[in-house]
């Protein structure tokens, strides 16, 4: 049976598109409904076949030449990138979406228009409560609220060189107002740090506000940051941003690289002079907040992935902290094994004593890819199993026990440091772990960058660079 291959083309397009997350909306050149598939349909509150037919205004009463999308690409010919609007449909029912329209160009000219939309209604409505809540924070019975950071640079535990730089250059910079760019793997006190130096300087008495640029879609975090008004095409109420509620304060912006590079830009300006607009406000408002970032990804390296702009990059960089990793300050890892251990009998209600010279040399020897966070993990793991006053070898992760058998062994990673430096040896070391997780992940980036306990980012870049090298 021979098959039509326009027909089998035809089909299998409509199968795609049918069957994806966002919604694909196609008119013709006149703004007239060619095509809408089913998630356009659940994301608009429109059926399909009430749209098919009819004009983008007829659908979209709110909506006119100058604000519909579709018709902007029709009629100046130029694609309109990722558009938040709020708008109403046909019956009325409010509609928050984020489009993207291209106008369709033949040798004839522009023939029609592809909207592709996604839905921002339900995430609106969790930041709007978010945003709520950190509200009420800052005003409750006609009295201020602060958040409050918890830590002091004491808090830091350890006697290692590298740490004891880190604090001591901490305490320096927490006597200004400078901006503070701190880097380092995931799990190695970045946020403790900072919250040290907030605590260590003059503002230790303001807010310490802490936000996560990787928690929240790239869309909806200016408002989050500089606030919204009434009226808005968010349609959001008066909200202040979390740089309004930092005010007197300091700002921490958590995992800096995930934020949009448009929305870095703003950041950039607010830090140079000190002023905010709300979206949708015509007002600015003078604030006084002292900016704070951390990354897990190299600075210099995210500029040169478009994740970190270069200009927002310097202005950071005025002070740059590294935070050391766990295996680099090993003399400090019983130090902090025993710290949890007393700390964490008191929350889960034991009284385990300690535990040998077996335990010590593994928990010595193993990498922590996870660093300290993994290492209170691991304590944890080892109070819950134990069943005698004192944690057993047995007692701890299986991972943690059975990395250092395996190295120096034909399966692990050898290193004779007669024939590699240092540095040569630890990027062996690192690529043959590397190697491991991706094959034990069967090629999943994600899954892999978990079990390595680092960002996708890092390990995508990761990759490149061993890609290269080989």
């Amino acid at each position: 049976m021979e098959i039509n291959s326009f027909e089998f083309l035809n089909a299998l397009l409509e199968l795609l598109l049918q069957n994806i997350d966002e919604g694909i909306h196609v008119t013709d050149e006149w703004g007239t409904t060619l095509f809408y598939n089913s998630a356009a349909a659940r994301i608009d509150g429109i059926s399909r076949q009430e749209a098919v037919g009819k004009h983008v205004l007829e659908l979209f009463p709110s909506l006119n030449e100058e604000t519909s999308t579709i018709l902007q690409a029709l009629t100046g010919g130029n694609p309109v990138q990722k558009l938040q609007q709020h708008i109403s449909n046909l019956h009325g029912t409010p509609v928050l979406l984020e489009s993207t329209t291209v106008p369709l160009r033949t040798r004839e000219g522009i023939q029609g228009a592809v909207d592709i939309s996604r839905d921002l209604t339900k995430v609106k409505v969790l930041t709007d409560q978010v945003v709520d809540l950190q509200s009420r924070l800052t005003a409750a019975e006609g009295h201020v609220q602060k958040e409050r950071a918890y830590y002091c640079l004491e808090d830091l535990l350890g006697t290692a060189p590298e740490l004891l730089a880190v604090k001591q250059k901490a305490a320096r910079v927490a006597r200004s107002n400078s901006t503070v760019l701190v880097t380092g793997e995931t799990g190695t006190g970045k946020e403790l740090l900072v919250q040290g130096i907030h605590n260590a300087s003059s503002r230790q008495s303001g807010p310490f506000i802490a936000q996560n640029c990787a928690a929240l879609p790239s869309s909806l975090m200016e408002g989050m940051l500089f606030g919204t008004v009434k009226g808005s095409f968010t349609g959001s109420d008066n909200r202040p941003g979390l740089v309004e509620m930092a005010d007197g304060g300091t700002l921490l912006l958590d995992e800096l690289t995930c934020m949009d590079i448009e929305l870095q830009s703003k950041l950039l300006r607010f830090i140079q002079d000190g002023f905010i607009r709300r979206l949708g406000d015509s007002k600015v408002r003078k604030v006084n907040v002292r900016i704070i970032a951390t990354s897990n990804i190299d600075p210099r390296e995210a500029v040169k992935q478009n994740l970190l702009r270069h200009d927002l990059y310097y202005r950071l960089n005025v002070v740059h902290i590294v935070m050391p990793t766990l295996r680099s300050r090993q003399v400090d890892i019983p130090l902090l094994a025993h710290h949890f251990l007393q700390e964490l009998n008191k929350s889960l209600g034991t009284a385990l004593k300690g535990w040998g010279q077996d335990v010590d040399r593994v928990l010595q020897e193993y990498s922590w890819p996870g660093n300290v966070r993994e290492l209170k993990a691991a304590i944890e793991s080892a109070i819950n199993m134990a069943d005698a006053p004192y944690i057993k070898l047995t007692d701890l992760p299986a991972h943690i026990v059975s990395e250092p058998a395996k190295e120096g062994t034909e399966n692990g990673c050898a290193c004779d440091l007669g024939q590699l430096s240092l540095p040569k040896a630890m990027a062996k070391v690192e690529n043959s772990l590397i190697e491991k997780a991706i094959s034990k992940c069967q090629g999943n980036i994600s899954q892999a960058a978990k079990l390595l306990g680092i960002p996708r980012q890092t390990l995508q870049y990761k990759l490149k660079v061993m890609n290269h090298i080989s």
